[in-house]
């Protein structure tokens, strides 16, 4: 019989998990058009930007990446959007980052009664229309984000590494818009491969990539390691039963277990579809790199992701915080 699949993929979870209702995979839709203006934004050797401080394109080859990774973090979560045990019939839930607006608008199929707004440096365009959505042009960098304090039930952000936020007053802000009893969920992966064999060297392609990402970010302010520190932000801005799960996506097919080769199988067209836009920007302008040198170390790359004999993977980190009710301590926001 083969180990349980969770324990080998996820070896770290938390005894704490709480258990929350079960969801269906949505259909998955394609993403074209319809809300908003066209924010301004510039081409930079042939991605399209948006323009201010984020790091990665706007465009549509960085929005498919985008959508896998929404099917990804579906898979490792059992099919599931969240699993902060939040109230059976949320009204307000707020989205932030929301990019292709994708999860708001899962959420908002599976919960017809509550209002979800998602927010994000440029606009959603949407073929599909889901009535109880709605989408907003705000920056989570912002300190006021122009709702009503204590509002919202749920509030959920994914992939906000490498914003250069200051994450303390940034949870702090969303301790001020969550209701009393309300849930805030974020997840968050690392950008550094590793592997359990060693097959994972000091000074391969791989370790370069951590290495390089890291670099570029320090120097141009931007914050790639907030997947292990999310929770420490939590409990230092106030949230109260804050839980961590931290899980594994391999990168390829190299798993003999199912479950674990689909999630692998999944993040390696991610890898194939994400890892010029999220470099170009970063090595150009952080680390001095000419565009002909980021595509002959992306070259490298493609060949290390399709290398069966490097079983390389990252780590996933899945956050979730309550805010005090005012019978527990008062808080008014």
């Amino acid at each position: 019989m083969p180990p349980n699949l969770d324990v080998k993929l996820y070896p770290y979870e938390s005894s704490q998990r709480r258990s929350s209702e079960r969801e269906t995979p949505s259909t998955k839709q394609s993403r074209q058009s319809n809300i908003r203006k066209p924010l301004a934004g510039h081409h930079e050797n042939d991605r399209r930007y948006v323009n201010g401080e984020y790091w990665a394109p706007n465009d549509e080859r960085q929005n498919n990446q985008l959508d896998i990774a929404h099917h990804l973090y579906r898979l490792t979560l059992n099919g599931r959007l969240y699993i902060a045990p939040i109230r059976e019939s949320p009204r307000m839930v707020l989205d932030i980052g929301t990019g292709t607006g994708i999860w708001a608008m899962d959420f908002a199929d599976q919960h017809p009664s509550a209002q979800v707004i998602g927010f994000d440096l440029s606009p959603v365009f949407q073929e599909r229309v889901v009535p109880n959505v709605r989408f907003e042009v705000k920056d989570a960098c912002d300190p006021d984000w122009g709702y009503e304090k204590n509002s919202f039930d749920f509030i959920h952000a994914r992939g906000m590494y490498g914003c250069g936020a200051d994450w303390l007053a940034f949870y702090q802000r969303v301790l001020t818009y969550l209701a009393p009893g309300g849930w805030y969920q974020q997840i968050e992966m690392s950008v550094t491969p590793t592997s359990d064999d060693r097959s994972v060297t000091a000074g391969s392609i791989f370790d370069q990539w951590g290495k390089n990402f890291l670099e570029a970010g320090d120097r141009c302010g931007k914050d790639f390691r907030i997947h292990k520190q999310v929770k420490g932000y939590l409990e230092g801005a106030g949230f109260e039963d804050v839980v961590e799960l931290i899980y594994k996506w391999p990168i390829g097919t190299w798993s003999e277990y199912p479950r674990i080769k689909e999630i692998g199988r999944w993040n390696l067209v991610q890898w194939q579809e994400g890892i010029e836009g999220w470099s170009l920007a970063l090595l150009t302008r952080a680390l001095n790199w000419s565009y002909p040198d980021v595509q002959a170390y992306l070259e490298k790359m493609r060949g290390g992701l399709k290398d069966p004999t490097i079983h390389a993977y990252h780590i996933i980190n899945v956050v979730y915080g309550r805010k005090s009710t005012v019978r527990d301590k008062g808080l008014q926001g």
